[in-house]
């Protein structure tokens, strides 16, 4: 297996994308993060010191896939079509940040997706940092894309959403 984003010295370099073909593309990303009971209850209660974690999440999300080229040196700056983040209850413990995006481009948009659901679960973390500094975020990772050359991949044992 060859990576694309190294020329046959070894040197990082950004793929040419210019004869592929436009197709509709989708990325489905997820964190999970771990917390106290009392955290999360504080969250879904609404009683926050800093306001609302998840509304600021859901737009840290937003902003982050927006800015993903700007982050990630080999990354294209693709038009992203939409972004959906969505943040569930798991556990008296555990939430689950979901991020859905959509492009019609040339290139992928998993890169864009996993960083709104990263940026998501830390915009929680920096929200109750402050009342618990032990929170984890784990299992992070690409659920499924669709679109491309290389074509639709679906992470095995994921749930789906």
């Amino acid at each position: 297996m060859k990576l694309t984003h190294l020329d046959e010295n070894g040197a990082a370099h950004m793929v040419n994308i210019g004869a592929k073909p436009v197709t509709q593309r989708e990325a489905v990303a997820q964190s999970v993060l771990t917390m106290q009971p009392e955290t999360l209850r504080m969250i879904l209660d609404g009683t926050a010191p800093k306001g609302d974690v998840f509304a600021c999440a859901r737009i840290a999300g937003i902003m982050a896939a927006k800015r993903t080229a700007e982050l990630i040196p080999m990354c294209h700056p693709i038009p992203i079509e939409s972004v959906d983040i969505a943040i569930e209850t798991v556990s008296e413990t555990q939430v689950r940040v979901v991020s859905t995006l959509r492009c019609s481009h040339k290139t992928g948009i998993e890169m864009e997706a996993l960083t709104a659901a990263t940026v998501a679960a830390l915009t929680v973390y920096d929200m109750c940092k402050a009342v618990d500094r032990g929170m984890r975020i784990d299992e992070t990772l690409l659920l499924h894309k669709t679109g491309g050359k290389s074509g639709d991949y679906h992470a095995e044992g994921a749930a789906a959403r």
